[in-house]
């Protein structure tokens, strides 16, 4: 039974997590799909714009890049559902430009205003633009969710610490007249400690492998059924850490428990075991 309360609370830590990493995900996604446009002068040669795009590619905080000529330009602006200016204009007055997207570490308005300080004093570039307004509102709207999640990670770590100790606890209750048996024949805490320890560590250990088994059952069904879209935020490296950390909070907390309540009971007397 105490297998199963620990398996149980470590399935709702393990979920948790799970919802935690992927909001993370998500939002280092939203950060990376925000685009830069630097337009480019008219009548530059093909050397300064390559030049221009080499500069920009080698950039810590470029991503990806697309180059777009004024042909494209144009196509663009035709598929966007505009009406051609072929009967108003004899040329095309669209820039070309370097549209790049940002690492997610750099998409926040301090960064991207140095960004576009240094690309404007490239003489190559007419403009930088980035929007700033969508920039500041994807800015707060995750620092508001990480600050909720962090709250709700915390409050629910404590929990789970509690009742996993509280649910140890209660299965060493019931060992107690054993325990004192055992100190009144002569056995030293040692002795006496050292199964329960190792029997307390193996049953941590099987109920952070249950709640990993259970853990990873619902990410695939969630995969499969729910929302296939969230597949694409899978990190195999913070689900390894996530495991990894449930095993050993299973473990741990196990082990602890399992120990303070051994030598509680060695430490009472017998009168008050009953």
């Amino acid at each position: 039974m105490s297998i199963v309360g620990v398996s149980l609370v470590l399935i709702l830590l393990g979920l948790l997590g799970w919802i935690v990493i992927n909001a993370n995900k998500l939002g280092q996604n939203f950060k990376e799909n925000l685009e830069v446009q630097v337009y480019l002068r008219e009548n530059i040669s093909p050397k300064d714009s390559a030049a221009l795009v080499e500069y920009i590619t080698a950039q810590p905080y470029t991503k990806s890049y697309k180059f777009m000529t004024k042909d494209l330009a144009k196509q663009q602006f035709m598929a966007d559902g505009n009406t051609d200016w072929a009967g108003i204009l004899d040329k095309n007055p669209l820039p070309a430009s370097v549209d790049f997207k940002i690492r997610s570490e750099y998409a926040n308005l301090d960064s991207l205003n140095k960004v576009k300080t240094d690309l404007s004093q490239n003489l190559s570039v007419s403009e930088v633009h980035f929007n700033k307004v969508l920039v500041s509102n994807l800015s707060d709207m995750i620092r508001r969710i990480s600050i909720i999640l962090l709250a709700v990670a915390v409050a629910i770590s404590i929990a789970v610490i509690i009742l996993i100790d509280n649910t140890i606890r209660l299965a060493m209750f019931s060992n107690r007249f054993l325990i004192k048996t055992m100190q009144m024949v002569g056995a030293t805490r040692g002795f006496i400690a050292r199964p329960m320890d190792i029997k307390a560590v193996r049953n941590g250990a099987i109920s952070g492998i249950i709640a990993i088994g259970v853990i990873l059952g619902v990410i695939f069904a969630t995969e499969t059924w729910v929302l296939p879209e969230i597949k694409a935020l899978r990190d195999y490296t913070l689900l390894s850490s996530l495991f990894i950390i449930i095993v050993l909070l299973g473990i741990c907390i196990s082990f602890i428990s399992t120990h303070r309540s051994v030598i509680k009971y060695l430490k009472m007397k017998l009168d008050d075991l009953y």
